[in-house]
């Protein structure tokens, strides 16, 4: 092996805890990431929540060591002001020690010392937080530096946003001085492991739970088998189990003994091998006991970790959107919609209009629970529109449940979602051929940026063309499948 070492930053460190294979393929092939768009979210909401640490830590003087300028500069920068001593917040404080390089995301004057704070996302302590801090004091004690404590800041998930930008109690902070200082000891050797794993052979390690666990591998589609023409991972079930497979060289569903498979699993394994799909006669009796008049209901939500209306909660569900189809009678189709983009909280009046659309009798059909979970969040603001939304509660069909007993395609890999059905009933309806918005959070995105102040009135009208047209198209898929099901009767 020779004897280069790579640049080793915590993130890589972190990686490599979760799978050595994993940090090489990051060093070695990085082209073959791909990130979700959970995955882009959560890194853009990580970004959002690091900006409110700069005002709950920061101050005057508070200085900022920019990524851009490099990490050479970033090293020579943050030596200089801790030289100085202690005297005003660094955010993004770089320090390099044993071959490692960590950036502090809030390095705080603590007497004649120093105090380490790593700000998260999450709305709790986790073990690979608490690993992460231990990977940042190692550093920076080893840097020579004196350190009075170091604490993990996260968001409070109770803290209701009173306004004017007031955001001082978002965070709330977990002493892990004593819990990483246990952790001090093991910190080389992964330090080393890494470096081995980064500039070595590929390291074999199968597929398995590891791959998601603490967060979603980016080279899953890369280590996950996909030349088969139907890949065992689409029988869904444990992680472990199929990697347990995998491992065997069990790579398509038909190869499964059926012994070893549950009884769902079995009928996707059946209508796998017929190449065939499958609608059960139970789904015609099922959509012939819908009366009319019929709604078709979906929402749209932000779920923000930065508050952006008074009165509301970090990740709180905060429906903005919903389109409804509704059917008075056979044959006959209308539609109505809610979208406020004026940047006022949009929730009371998205519940009113709502109500007025829905009516009082009828069944208001939905996919998964969501919408019974964002109604029961509005009771819960609004209690003197808790009759008629319980009403609504009470009206709520879902068409997840009877469209997962008796209908398979095998094109749908193992997934009820939605968008894996709708292809495979309806080839001219695809999420693919929308404009811009393809996807929820897509929608989210578009709707936060849509009232932000600096978007242009142009992009503004773009972005509410293509969030009326997603949320439409949602409820259209839903009278789509309604008039599937109904099919197994024929």
């Amino acid at each position: 092996m020779s004897g280069r070492r790579v640049y080793l930053s915590k993130s890589r460190l972190m990686s490599a805890r979760q799978c050595l294979k994993r940090l090489h393929l990051e060093v070695q092939r990085p082209e073959l990431m791909v990130h979700s768009a959970a995955t882009q979210a959560a890194f853009d909401t990580g970004h959002a929540v690091g900006d409110i640490a700069h005002q709950v830590y920061g101050n005057d003087d508070a200085v900022v060591i920019p990524y851009e300028g490099g990490m050479g500069h970033a090293l020579k920068k943050t030596a200089r002001l801790v030289s100085e001593g202690p005297r005003y917040p660094i955010f993004e404080a770089t320090f390099q020690h044993g071959g490692m390089l960590v950036r502090v995301d809030a390095l705080l004057p603590d007497g004649d010392a120093w105090r380490i704070v790593e700000v998260k996302a999450s709305t709790s302590v986790k073990d690979e937080h608490v690993f992460d801090c231990a990977a940042q004091r190692w550093v920076f004690e080893g840097s020579g530096h004196e350190l009075t404590g170091i604490a993990l800041a996260h968001v409070d998930n109770t803290f209701v946003y009173a306004g004017e930008g007031d955001f001082g109690d978002l965070l709330i902070e977990s002493d892990e001085t004593q819990s990483t200082g246990s952790l001090l000891g093991i910190i080389p050797g992964w330090i080393s492991k890494a470096q081995d794993a980064a500039i070595g052979d590929e390291p074999v390690i199968g597929v398995g739970a590891h791959c998601f666990k603490p967060y979603e591998c980016p080279f899953v589609s890369h280590c996950w088998p996909s030349n088969s023409e139907y890949p065992v991972q689409g029988l869904g079930g444990s992680k472990a189990k199929l990697g347990d497979w995998i491992a065997e060289g069990i790579e398509d569903i038909r190869d499964v003994p059926i012994t070893r498979l549950s009884e769902k699993q079995q009928w996707i394994q059946k209508v796998t091998r017929s190449g065939k799909a499958e609608l059960l006669p139970g789904a015609g009796d099922f959509a012939a006991s819908l009366e009319y008049p019929r709604y078709y209901l979906d929402f749209e939500t932000i779920m923000p970790a930065v508050p952006v209306w008074a009165g509301t909660r970090p990740y709180e569900t905060l429906p903005i959107q919903y389109s409804c189809h509704y059917e008075p009678g056979p044959g006959t189709l209308e539609h109505a919609d809610f979208l406020d983009l004026t940047g006022d909280p949009p929730m009371r009046r998205l519940a009113e209009s709502m109500i007025r659309v829905l009516g009082k009798e009828g069944p208001v059909l939905m996919y998964t629970s969501y919408e019974r979970t964002v109604i029961l969040g509005l009771i819960e603001r609004f209690p003197d529109l808790e009759a008629p939304l319980q009403a609504i509660v009470d009206r709520l069909v879902d068409l997840h449940p009877p469209t997962q007993q008796f209908y398979y395609h095998p094109a749908m890999a193992g997934s009820w979602s939605l968008k894996a059905v709708l292809p495979t009933i309806a080839v001219d309806m695809q999420y693919s051929e929308l404009e811009g918005i393809q996807e929820g959070i897509a929608a989210s995105e578009g709707y936060l940026e849509a009232i932000h102040l600096d978007t242009s009135p142009e992009r503004k009208a773009e972005l509410k063309q293509q969030l009326l047209q997603y949320c439409k198209f949602d409820t259209a898929a839903l009278v789509r499948l309604v008039e599937f099901l109904a099919t197994s009767g024929d």
